[in-house]
């Protein structure tokens, strides 16, 4: 019996995925870099093959080789800059670079080989300047790019950062002396604030893992991650007695205390100690005292808990439900490191591969 475990609703995953295409009105561009989110990428990207994407983006050479090698043959975007030694990395797998430094263009396009323009408008760690594009010209004549596009640095917020860098990406566009087929822009905060797409492609990425970007917005993922774990011991307390290091949480009257095996180096953070919440047959019960490595207590008190029960401690239990954006809040983190940061040591369990292919 697992003691503690991930889960991972790929039907969910599949639906959100439907849900910001039909908006965007254009194929998608997943992103599953940081294996899906921690979530597992080529088992996102083989499930979210029913949509029909265009094809996936990674962060690295090594991401974009194990989606190959597990079957994936749609065209894949290495997003984060490459050196010039990973060319031949590249070229094996079949993989699309995002290219800005026009020395690595150069050494690229003796490939032959398909690629990506990135264009700078604002966020400022990579791709080659909007106002700079004129100025490579004979450049990008010589070295034509099978696509081109930016990335919004503020998607989420409603001001006018949007604006200013589609009108930035409109002059870089318009200085290209050949405009690719491929123009894309946009995450899934871009599209939930605005559609549906005037480019070619749209790059979902948190959203498609059930992490809504603007709230109260005309798209609410589904959730798809869950984290549960089966109480292994329970003891009552007595009236001042306390929990875990450095005693931070103290009993107030008689508590029934359960623990969990799922502590921070399984992701789930010390900074929730005395501050989350989990679920127990639908029921809230709080975190007592720090969060350690290896082990989690709850309260549970007037709860009827037994040895082998399961805490949701992300996730459906019930009506109820603890969502990232809750655990990111509570753990003052971004929504990102929540995800990303679920460890391996956590076993992971897939929930509906048959119906991602009846999402689509």
């Amino acid at each position: 019996m697992t003691r503690a475990w991930v889960e991972i609703d790929l039907g969910a995953l599949c639906r959100n995925g439907a849900a910001v295409a039909a908006r965007a009105g254009v194929p998608l561009l997943p992103m599953v870099k940081a294996d899906g989110y921690g979530l597992g990428g080529l088992r996102a990207a083989l499930a979210l093959d029913a949509l029909d994407p265009w094809g996936y983006g990674v962060a690295t050479v090594t991401e974009g080789d194990e989606l190959r090698r597990g079957g994936i043959t749609r065209p894949i975007v290495v997003f984060t800059p490459i050196l010039r030694t990973e060319i031949d990395s590249l070229r094996r797998a079949d993989l699309t670079p995002a290219l800005g430094d026009p020395a690595v263009i150069e050494s690229w396009v003796r490939t032959g080989r398909p690629w990506h323009l990135q264009i700078d408008t604002g966020m400022g760690r990579a791709g080659m300047r909007w106002d700079a594009v004129a100025k490579h010209r004979d450049l990008l004549e010589r070295a034509v790019p099978t696509g081109v596009f930016t990335h919004f640095h503020s998607a989420e917020l409603d001001d006018a950062s949007r604006d200013e860098q589609e009108r930035r990406f409109a002059v870089a566009l318009d200085a290209l002396p050949v405009r690719p087929s491929l123009v894309h822009a946009e995450n899934g905060a871009a599209v939930e604030r605005r559609a549906p797409s005037p480019w070619s492609l749209c790059r979902p990425g948190v959203f498609l893992y059930g992490v809504a970007n603007v709230e109260g917005g005309p798209l609410a993922p589904e959730p798809v991650a869950a984290v549960r774990a089966r109480i292994v011991e329970l003891r009552t307390l007595g009236n001042g007695e306390t929990v875990s290091y450095d005693a931070t949480w103290r009993a107030a009257g008689e508590r029934r205390i359960a623990t969990v095996p799922v502590g921070y180096a399984d992701g789930y953070r010390r900074s929730l100690s005395n501050r989350a919440e989990a679920l127990l047959g639908g029921r809230r019960v709080p975190v007592a005292g720090l969060v350690t490595m290896d082990m989690t207590m709850f309260d549970v008190t007037g709860t009827d808990a037994a040895l082998g029960d399961v805490v949701t401690l992300l996730g459906r239990d019930g009506g109820d439900v603890i969502t990232i954006a809750e655990l990111a809040q509570r753990s003052e983190l971004s929504p990102y490191e929540v995800l990303t940061g679920l460890r391996e040591r956590l076993p992971r369990r897939y929930l509906h591969e048959e119906q991602a292919v009846a999402a689509a």
